[in-house]
């Protein structure tokens, strides 16, 4: 085998996967209402959550499909066979980790005004503590004193 054809495989899988493999990442967005925004309230519940990033699948595959092109790449006859199956259970193993994992997100009650109650979901800590009036927007929460 040629060094040059190895380096331009990796080269094509590595092309191929890696934007495939980053939009497996799922990521909560900063701030989510669940209710019409542009209104105030009170701070009724504060708490955090741990969230399950999904996509392992499509992480695992893809690690497989990459693992299998690189060790397709080494040996010859069954030797290649070995290194192709290799390679797509190190691929998998890799891709599901890469794609694996939690996040911590940030779930806050607030009693508007009129009554009606929304949850607002973030990700980061917020600035806010129960019994604090707030306007609720579709940039954010601010406090209102």
């Amino acid at each position: 085998m040629k060094l040059h054809s190895f380096g331009s495989a990796v080269a094509l899988a590595l092309t191929l996967v890696v934007p495939f493999l980053a939009g497996c990442q799922t990521t909560q967005p900063a701030f989510q209402v669940s209710q019409p925004a542009a209104r105030d309230g009170t701070v009724e519940s504060i708490r955090s959550q741990t969230v399950q990033n999904s996509n392992q699948t499509l992480g695992t595959i893809g690690g497989a499909v990459v693992g299998g092109i690189l060790g397709n790449q080494v040996g010859q006859g069954s030797g290649r066979t070995a290194a192709t199956v290799v390679g797509a259970a190190g691929g998998a193993y890799a891709g599901n980790r890469m794609t694996s994992g939690s996040s911590l997100v940030w779930i806050i009650g607030v009693r508007y005004d009129d009554g009606s109650f929304a949850t607002i979901q973030q990700n980061s800590a917020p600035g806010v503590r129960i019994g604090d009036r707030v306007r609720v927007t579709n940039t954010g929460m601010e406090i209102l004193r």
